[in-house]
C-alpha cells in the first residue's frame, strides 16, 4: 500500500505493519525435512500460509483450515528476518506476494 509523505522525508513501512512472504533454504542434511520454507507471514508476526519443499520435489502446505503431509502453522510468532538470517542452517529472502502464490498454487493444485 503506498505511504504518502511530505516531500523529502522518507517512508518507513516496518514488517510488523503489512503481509510479508518469505523464502528461506533450510541448510541441512535430513532426509525427510524440507530444504525450502515459504511462509505468508500477517500483521500479527505469525504464519498465515506455508509450503515446504522436500529434497525429491514434493511440496506439502498448511493454512488455517488445512494441511498435508506434517507441514503446519507455527504456533508462536515467526520472528524478524533478521533473527533468522542469523542462524547459520537458514538462509532467508523476501519474495512478493505474487512469487508466494505461485508457489502456493504448485502446491495446492497439484
Amino acid at each position: 500500500m503506498p505511504v504518502a509523505k511530505p516531500r523529502g522525508a522518507v517512508a518507513v513501512v516496518s514488517d510488523a505493519e503489512e503481509m510479508r512472504y518469505w523464502k528461506v533454504r533450510w541448510l541441512h542434511d535430513f532426509p525427510d525435512e524440507p530444504v525450502e520454507l515459504y511462509s505468508e507471514i500477517g500483521e500479527d508476526d505469525f504464519e498465515q500460509r506455508k509450503v515446504e519443499v522436500y529434497r525429491d520435489g514434493h511440496r506439502d502446505y498448511a493454512s488455517a483450515s488445512t494441511t498435508t503431509g506434517t507441514t503446519m502453522l507455527s504456533d508462536i510468532p515467526v520472528g524478524t528476518f533478521d533473527d533468522i538470517a542469523a542462524q547459520a542452517d537458514f538462509e532467508p529472502r523476501r519474495i512478493s506476494a505474487d512469487d508466494f502464490e505461485r508457489i502456493w498454487r504448485a502446491a495446492t493444485e497439484a
